[in-house]
């Protein structure tokens, strides 16, 4: 081979082998193609208007879609520069955001969370300082899960930006997004990529009607090709050449709600489907609440029933009544929940994403009667 000139690469050829975070089950090795990452990166840089003049910096780790795709290589692909923190402190971030001319920046909401703590705990003249950065910047992302209403307003206050937030996963790299330039709206995920097709359909696999709840099936180049050594996961995973994403979503006034993982945020209790995305929100507005996690546990009578664990404010004393006592004012009588747990940190993964099996197991064996 001539020095300097790289080896044809076929676009079909097996490119990249991610694993899904293991939230709600054990991780799979996702495997994409050259041609599939091409998809999933031009569809961003074309929604969200990348340029060779953007700057952004790096805190997700790289063993994730969100900073691999839609950090690094958007950035690689735009020739943009992409500064590269070694992990996540939200001292350092808020400094590195005041002293670099940086112009996107990406995150969970559990970083943007700590982002507004520090902030908060920071004097007068740092604020400013925080809150100008924030001003030079053109984009600020948010993703990878459910975007609290909360910290949506809470950063808007801080930072002068609306936050967009998108919808994606590890098999098909983004999906949805809210609109670069038009308005945004809170719970929304928006609408589908540039190459992407989406519909909802029943567990029958019919399409639903538009304001009805069903599962998101995704289509496009972004897909990926296959689980790596799980053929039958595979096949189980698309139908007629759809990708099944197992997320229950509803389509209102043609923009995308999510309303959580058909397998842990979908809790079918005394014959009604809940939604806990629906439920934490309500929960997170109770002042002693700092964050909580809904799931659904087995139950004889129930089904399943709803169960929340809750990181309390500076130790607040929180109990079950006071839950029950805030959400049924706000709450069809059964999406309040029965059972509680004040925890003093809510178990994550390294994307601080909420594991929901590792919640379920803390109620195991107990039972209340509410």
């Amino acid at each position: 081979m001539e020095r300097g000139i790289l080896p044809d690469v076929a676009e079909q050829r097996r490119a990249m082998i991610l694993y899904t975070s293991g939230t709600t089950g054990r991780p799979k090795g996702v495997v994409t193609t050259h041609a599939q990452i091409r998809g999933q990166v031009t569809s961003l840089v074309d929604a969200w208007e990348w340029t060779s003049e953007d700057r952004i910096l790096s805190i997700l780790p790289l063993h994730h879609v969100h900073g691999i795709v839609n950090v690094l290589t958007c950035a690689l692909w735009s020739g943009a520069c992409c500064d590269m923190l070694v992990g996540f402190n939200a001292r350092d971030t808020w400094e590195y955001l005041v002293d670099r001319p940086v112009t996107l920046f990406m995150a969970v909401p559990t970083i943007y969370r700590r982002l507004i703590i520090a902030w908060e705990e920071a004097d007068p003249k740092e604020r400013t300082a925080m809150s100008a950065a924030c001003g030079r910047l053109r984009l600020m992302v948010s993703g990878s899960a459910a975007l609290p209403v909360t910290v949506l307003q809470r950063w808007r206050e801080v930072s002068g930006h609306v936050l967009l937030e998108r919808y994606g996963m590890t098999e098909i790299g983004m999906g949805l997004s809210n609109s670069l330039r038009g308005e945004r709206f809170p719970g929304s995920v928006g609408t589908p990529l540039p190459g992407v097709e989406a519909r909802t359909v029943d567990e029958a696999m019919r399409d639903v009607a538009v304001g009805t709840p069903g599962e998101l099936l995704i289509r496009g180049p972004n897909v990926f090709l296959e689980y790596w050594h799980r053929p039958q996961d595979t096949r189980a995973a698309f139908h007629d050449g759809w990708f099944r994403t197992g997320d229950i979503v509803v389509l209102e006034e043609g923009r995308y709600r999510i309303m959580g993982r058909s397998s842990v945020d979908i809790i079918k209790t005394g014959g009604y489907k809940v939604s806990a995305l629906e439920i934490e929100e309500v929960v997170r507005t109770l002042p002693a609440v700092r964050e909580c996690a809904v799931v659904g546990v087995p139950d004889p009578d129930w089904g399943e029933r709803v169960c929340v664990a809750v990181e309390s404010v500076d130790s607040a004393i929180l109990t079950l009544d006071d839950v029950r006592q805030w959400t049924r004012d706000r709450l069809a009588a059964y999406k309040v929940p029965k059972d509680l747990k004040v925890v003093t940190a809510l178990p994550r993964n390294a994307m601080g994403k909420v594991t929901k099996p590792a919640v379920a197991a803390l109620f195991a064996g107990e039972r209340q009667s509410t």
